[in-house]
């Protein structure tokens, strides 16, 4: 008489975590067999930080100096957004390959084949973060706070990325083709920051668009990256964005779940 295992439906919470480093250390391990996959991570941010830099710095804020100091917070900050589109077009390939069919056999965690992928690229996010400020500092750029201070902006934007990468894995369970997730998320993401102060002040902006950069997530964040790094007060803006955050999460998350159960 043969034994069939039953494989439980829910595992305890440290095995969801462990399973979730699992599969993103499987992703990450893939850089080393194809590290084309960090361009994205590499070549566009630098490209968007030199072109806005010195494409708009002088005619925005008179010198490339002085817009270094206002334009890189949110350069990073729409760099991050952008990158989570990444996420979810790798996830929507992988269930295209068949990847996922293999992982729903497996006694894992329900969402750590997603998380796993959001913490893979959490770790390439900050490897951007990090190049956009070496390379800000090397135009001109300058942190006036100290170590402290970059370590909280660091997890803020990570914080962020985490929670806004769950809006781009829902698009991802939801089409059925990963240029479908790029179409979507230009489509929302182009609007979403541009239509902030992560480019230009607020004050040049009219009157009917400031009231809505002034509530705009992007703006938010922006602004509080802009004080963790150049001084200023940090309360206001960097508990609004993490309530940004926890929103996004709450409402993302399982909906995310919800549809990748329903897909696979």
């Amino acid at each position: 008489m043969t034994t069939v295992d039953v494989v439980q439906p829910r595992v305890s919470p440290v095995v969801a975590v462990r399973n979730t480093l699992t599969l993103a250390w499987r992703t990450l391990v893939s850089i080393k067999h194809n590290p084309f996959e960090l361009l994205d991570f590499s070549v566009q941010p630098i490209m968007f930080l030199v072109l806005f830099t010195y494409v708009f710095g002088g005619a925005i804020s008179g010198s490339t100096s002085h817009y270094l100091a206002f334009g890189l917070p949110g350069i990073i900050v729409q760099n991050m957004l952008f990158a989570t589109l990444n996420t979810g077009v790798g996830l929507n390939t992988d269930i295209s390959k068949g990847v996922f069919d293999r992982l729903r056999s497996l006694p894992i965690s329900r969402w750590s084949p997603l998380s796993g992928r959001i913490v893979a690229d959490l770790v390439k996010q900050a490897w951007a973060i990090t190049l956009l400020l070496v390379v800000g500092t090397i135009l001109g750029f300058r942190i006036a706070t100290g170590p402290g201070e970059v370590l909280i902006t660091y997890g803020l934007l990570l914080v962020f990325g985490f929670a806004a990468s769950w809006l781009s894995v829902l698009v991802a369970m939801l089409v059925n083709e990963p240029e479908k997730v790029q179409i979507f998320g230009f489509v929302l993401l182009f609007p979403l920051t541009f239509a902030s102060n992560a480019f230009a002040p607020t004050a040049t902006m009219p009157g009917w668009l400031q009231a809505w950069v002034k509530v705009n997530p992007v703006s938010i964040l922006a602004d509080a990256v802009r004080a963790l790094l150049g001084g200023g007060a940090t309360g206001t803006p960097v508990t609004q964005s993490l309530v940004w955050a926890a929103i996004l999460l709450v409402v993302f998350a399982p909906l995310s779940v919800w549809a990748f159960r329903r897909r696979v």
